[in-house]
């Protein structure tokens, strides 16, 4: 895999993990029984973005890190995959 490929699977990943990252740790108006006038009781009550930019930076370095060790160290490829679970449609010969 060339570098241009690494880095642009790193940024798909990264956004993927940033949605699941960015529920954690959200303080709303309600949770804190202080919901401000004109706002919304579900809204967040301080911006947590550099904190969730941090924590999907480091899941996805982690998981690309994983990645990058199947692929180069032990050699397996995407291509593996369907052959990672035996195929027991065919019976053995008799």
């Amino acid at each position: 895999m060339s570098w241009v490929s690494f880095i642009a699977l790193f940024f798909a990943t990264w956004w993927v993990v940033l949605f699941v990252v960015l529920p954690f740790s959200v303080r709303t108006h309600d949770d804190d029984h202080d919901v401000t006038l004109g706002t919304v009781s579900s809204a967040p009550r301080k911006g947590h973005m550099l904190r969730a930019v941090i924590r999907t930076t480091i899941a996805t370095a982690i998981l690309m890190g994983i990645f990058y060790g199947l692929t180069h160290g032990l050699g397996y490829s995407l291509n593996d995959i369907p052959h990672i679970v035996p195929d027991f449609s065919q019976t053995p010969a008799k």
